[in-house]
């Protein structure tokens, strides 16, 4: 990237940027070369995450008994993902950040030795693909409305109901999921791992979504689905706080990738502008062309120092659920501003899918959705200031 974009930045070594031309280089070779095949076909290829694990960028954080890097520093994973979303074929490489920065510390984090040992190996090397499982169909960001049951029998859980809007659903082997156990909203709630082998488990729809066609996003049912109770995460009656333990990261890592994504978008547009002619000269020479993007540029930058403060205070473990909500609907609903106006400055070529920035317009809207919206963001930050 250009300064012309994005200014110097103190929050990463050495280190991290042999890393960031690892991912560069891994993009190049795998991903770029399939990303109209995996757009076309719903989902990426599976060997992407054992290709991911070979190359180091998948679960960073799992011990390296287990097979992983063993390495807690959450700015890595940041890196990776920052490029993965500043790609042009980010939606095919997202499956691989969700599995590392959602997922896995799930099963490096509430698992017992037993669970490590059967689990972690087979993560580590990208041959289990796994997914984490909370939406359903009448229930989104309310966790406490979640239905889908699982009740004790002997040494099994049985488990009924359904999810949707499941992020790898389609390739997953491992699903941790979020079920119900008790009558109480929050303290009746708990989190199963169930393999995707078992009988009375389908995956439904590969859904069509507006955006994001190479991330498989699915629908998954359970019809008296057999779990042992030695596939449970934790202590009965603990989901609740489990989800809440993962839900910054999730949050923080969307919005620094949001920023990311959105620095490429203003890249990509500021070599347009310098390209594309009217009335005999380039648009980008037009006041209003430099204003717009001077001002993009400019709010992004600041998103980009707010995001870096906020990394780095999560690798320190300070990060507050209200700050990764914050960065969450703010960086987000940045991103989606800038690629509408980015859309405008490209004129009616903007609105054709062979530029990518139709691509970018489909794919951003999702962002203040998914992790939670917006709208329960605010009220998150809103709650934390005493009102």
């Amino acid at each position: 990237m250009s300064s012309g974009v994005v200014a110097g930045r103190s929050l990463y070594d050495e280190d991290h940027e042999y890393l960031r031309d690892t991912v560069r280089a891994f993009v190049a070779k795998h991903a770029e070369p399939n990303a109209e095949r995996w757009s076309a076909e719903g989902k990426v290829d599976r060997w992407l995450f054992t290709e991911a694990a070979r190359a180091g960028l998948l679960g960073f954080n799992i011990p390296e008994e287990y097979g992983g890097g063993g390495i807690t520093d959450f700015r890595f994973n940041a890196v990776i993902g920052e490029e993965f979303s500043r790609n042009p074929v980010s939606d095919g490489l997202a499956c691989v950040g969700l599995s590392s920065d959602i997922v896995i510390p799930y099963f490096t984090g509430l698992t017992n030795d037993e669970q490590k040992a059967r689990w972690l190996p087979g993560i580590a090397a990208g041959e289990l693909v796994v997914a984490v499982a909370m939406t359903e169909p009448g229930t989104g960001s309310d966790l406490a409305g979640i239905s889908t049951s699982a009740i004790r029998e002997g040494d099994d859980y049985v488990v009924n109901g359904s999810k949707v809007f499941i992020s790898n659903g389609q390739n997953a082997d491992l699903v941790v999921t979020a079920v119900r156990t008790g009558d109480h909203p929050h303290h009746g709630l708990s989190l199963i791992v169930i393999e995707a082998d078992r009988p009375g488990f389908t995956h439904g729809r590969n859904l069509q979504k507006v955006g994001l066609h190479a991330q498989d996003t699915s629908e998954l049912f359970f019809t008296d689905v057999r779990v042992p109770v030695d596939n449970l995460l934790g202590q009965e009656g603990e989901g609740f706080a489990g989800l809440m333990r993962n839900l910054p990261q999730e949050r923080i890592s969307i919005a620094a990738n949001s920023v990311a994504a959105a620095e490429g978008v203003l890249e990509r547009t500021l070599g347009y502008v310098k390209d594309r002619t009217a009335f005999g000269a380039p648009i980008g020479s037009f006041q209003n062309t430099r204003f717009e993007l001077a001002d993009m540029v400019t709010g992004v930058r600041v998103s980009r120092a707010y995001v870096d403060d906020l990394l780095a205070r999560h690798t320190r473990g300070e990060l507050s659920a209200a700050d990764a909500a914050a960065a969450k609907f703010w960086c987000t609903e940045q991103y989606v501003n800038v690629v509408n106006r980015c859309v405008q400055l490209h004129g009616g070529y903007g609105y054709m899918l062979e530029y990518r920035i139709a691509h970018d317009y489909l794919d951003s809207r999702i962002s203040t959705i998914y992790g939670g919206t917006t709208e329960i963001m605010k009220e998150i930050v809103g709650r934390d200031l005493g009102l």
